[in-house]
């Protein structure tokens, strides 16, 4: 039997990859991660950007994590500057896997303030997970300007990104929690909640959060409220 060509064994994949039936693309793509080529890699990619099925896109992104890098991250890497939303997040989230400080500085300000919630937050972990110890500060700053966005899965999310970068989030966390925006203000009570207590789910966070927040107002821990009351213009404290 002649063996196939790498073009024909691709050709052969991505065919296979517009399969119908989901369970059928599944068991293509983890084909593909276990006897790697190099010709895969074109073909695993193009296909995240247009594959409807959650299950089968971490398949494909399984499957490239089993390509040969460097091939892996030079198709990645222009796809986060693809028109279309899928394909940059879906970019992102297969760089976060594979973990090649290489791609960090790719992922741009651009990705971070991205309007599609789905690609800000791919970005937000995939930037978290890449970024070097000297630019970890500085990505915490750049999140900041993101508490009190979106719904709440998008914090999460973001919520997520600040407890990955850890001791290096706390400042920014802290100076969020002084805004005078309520939403602002929640959401980093909530995170710096998750930063000490990273088991906690979100919600149980936020909850804390509230509570820490009404704590704070009624004692008069607000700045201007206490230089309110030291000049005179506000109200008394509380007995």
């Amino acid at each position: 039997m002649t063996q196939a060509t790498p073009d024909a064994a691709a050709d052969r994949l991505r065919a296979a990859l517009q399969h119908a039936d989901g369970s059928e693309r599944v068991r293509s793509a983890l084909a593909a991660g276990t006897y790697p080529r190099g010709s895969y890699v074109r073909v695993l990619v193009d296909r995240c950007a247009a594959e409807p099925d959650f299950t089968v896109r971490e398949t494909l992104t399984w499957a490239l994590t089993r390509q040969d890098r460097d091939l892996t991250l030079a198709a990645l890497l222009p796809e986060l500057r693809s028109p279309v939303a899928q394909a940059r997040s879906q970019a992102l989230h297969t760089l976060s896997k594979l973990g090649d400080e290489r791609a960090w500085p790719e992922i741009t300000p651009a990705l971070l303030d991205d309007a599609d919630p789905d690609v800000a937050k791919t970005a937000w972990r995939a930037a978290s997970g890449l970024a070097p110890d000297s630019d970890r500060p500085a990505l915490a700053d750049a999140l900041a300007t993101h508490l009190g966005r979106g719904e709440p899965d998008l914090r999460r999310s973001l919520s997520r990104a600040f407890v990955a970068l850890g001791a290096d989030a706390e400042a920014a966390v802290d100076r969020a929690a002084r805004s005078t925006e309520w939403e602002v203000r929640m959401h980093a009570l909530a995170t710096a909640h998750l930063l000490e207590n990273p088991e906690d789910s979100f919600e149980t966070a936020v909850a804390e959060a509230r509570r820490t927040s009404a704590r704070r107002d009624a004692a008069g821990w607000d700045d201007g409220a206490r230089s309110d009351r030291a000049s005179g213009d506000g109200p008394p404290p509380a007995r």
